[in-house]
């Protein structure tokens, strides 16, 4: 296979490539690509799927321009494809006032679905300055920075979800 090395961040920014990733089982195929390429009956078999739904999903997430063929091979006749992402990284952008964000539902539906095991969930209510809030804004910028450097594509996967916001209008 191609040693294929994916551009780092691709910013979404069409309806098509929104509608994409959208949807959790999209997501949970992006998700298994991270670690490498795979064919539509290894997506099928890690989300236990049938290969024609895996296939669809493949199809929506390739026209959108965010999984590429890789790779192809031939077994017993039939070409083999191996898909990847087009990227390391997606950037969304900001959900209008009242619309899903979509990166914290899928993080909330993977976090449900994580098997039991050692976690830290907290969820802090504060009141802050502009300042304290600027600081701690550019502290967890630097951390998730650190946190990817770190990464070994030899140990298990950790996912981190952070949201720091202000609920309200403060202007």
């Amino acid at each position: 296979m191609a040693d294929e090395q994916p551009e780092d961040l691709l910013h979404l920014n069409t309806d098509e490539q929104l509608r994409a990733v959208s949807n959790l089982v999209r997501h949970r195929i992006l998700g298994i690509l991270r670690d490498g390429p795979a064919t539509i009956t290894q997506l099928a078999q890690r989300l236990d799927l049938a290969k024609g739904s895996s296939s669809y999903h493949v199809r929506l997430l390739e026209r959108a321009g965010l999984v590429e063929v890789v790779s192809t091979r031939k077994v017993r006749g039939v070409t083999e494809r191996y898909y990847a992402r087009t990227s390391r990284g997606i950037s969304l952008p900001d959900p209008a006032p009242g619309e899903p964000d979509i990166l914290m539902r899928h993080a909330i539906a993977d976090l449900e679905a994580a098997p039991a095991g050692p976690r830290t969930v907290r969820l802090a209510h504060t009141r802050i300055s502009a300042s304290v809030y600027e600081e701690f804004t550019a502290r967890l910028e630097a951390l998730c920075t650190e946190l990817s450097a770190a990464s070994d594509p030899n140990e298990p996967s950790a996912t981190l979800a952070v949201a720091l916001y202000r609920p309200e209008d403060t202007k």
